[in-house]
């Protein structure tokens, strides 16, 4: 098997990753070079530019929100973008607060980081639907970001990464690599502590499984949460398995 590397080095994208290589339940992996997660892609070097071009990327799909693509708006040569914009909370809430001469607290962070990820099972399926509808057309090389590809991505790879069976605790594995690779932008200011800091542009586990408890308790389980909400039924499940597993060798 080739020796692929999920994290790719690049300057202007510090969260930009590979989901293959993970084992789903029949011993299958999910196929490398295919699909893509990422930070947003507004600040790629020429060399990053030239890396991309080689993976083959085709499409691009983008969760920011209006004010956050309008703001870091990019263009990438032979790529098709599409906007799936889910509007951000988290920060605009601590914003919000500061305006207000209140101070946000870690414990009210996280909270807030918990709600914003249920909000995502019940108020953005359109978005994560038509995801799996790219996913389903062609099986072109595909990134899908938003701003600190963490959040609204990170939902959106485990629901990606459970569609091909893979379990759960590697979608979780996976998830957290962010703590390990996302450069926070220095550029942003902030009168929020440090600890506040932490809880909104870092990850943790308790975070997604907010969101993956609203799958089970109020949708009877990932598979009817993406047969009923997501539409991606059974002859859909098979076919994304066609086109991104790869039978493990004998």
């Amino acid at each position: 098997m080739a020796d692929f590397s999920r994290s790719l080095d690049l300057a202007g994208a510090s969260n930009f990753r590979d989901l293959g290589g993970y084992v789903a339940r029949d011993g299958s992996q999910v196929r490398w070079r295919r699909i893509f997660r990422s930070d947003h892609l507004a600040a790629l070097t020429p060399r990053d530019m030239q890396v991309l071009r080689g993976l083959g990327l085709a499409r691009a799909l983008d969760f920011r929100g209006q004010a956050e693509s309008a703001a870091l708006a990019y263009e990438l040569p032979a790529v098709r973008y599409q906007a799936l914009p889910i509007e951000p909370t988290v920060v605009q809430r601590a914003k919000e607060m500061a305006l207000a001469g209140r101070q946000m607290t870690a414990p009210m962070a996280v909270q807030l980081m918990q709600d914003t990820y249920r909000a995502f099972v019940s108020d953005n399926t359109r978005q994560f639907a038509s995801l799996f509808e790219q996913l389903l057309a062609e099986d072109t090389p595909l990134v899908f970001h938003c701003t600190a590809g963490k959040d609204r991505t990170g939902f959106a790879a485990a629901l990606v990464l459970l569609a091909l069976g893979v379990s759960r605790e590697q979608v979780m594995q996976d998830y957290l690599l962010t703590n390990g690779l996302y450069r926070r932008p220095a550029t942003i200011a902030s009168s929020a502590p440090e600890e506040v800091l932490n809880v909104i542009w870092r990850v943790q586990e308790d975070f997604l499984q907010a969101a993956l408890q609203a799958v089970d308790a109020d949708h009877g389980g990932v598979p009817q949460y993406l047969r009923r909400r997501l539409g991606v039924d059974e002859a859909a499940a098979k076919r994304l398995a066609e086109l991104y597993l790869q039978p493990r060798a004998a």
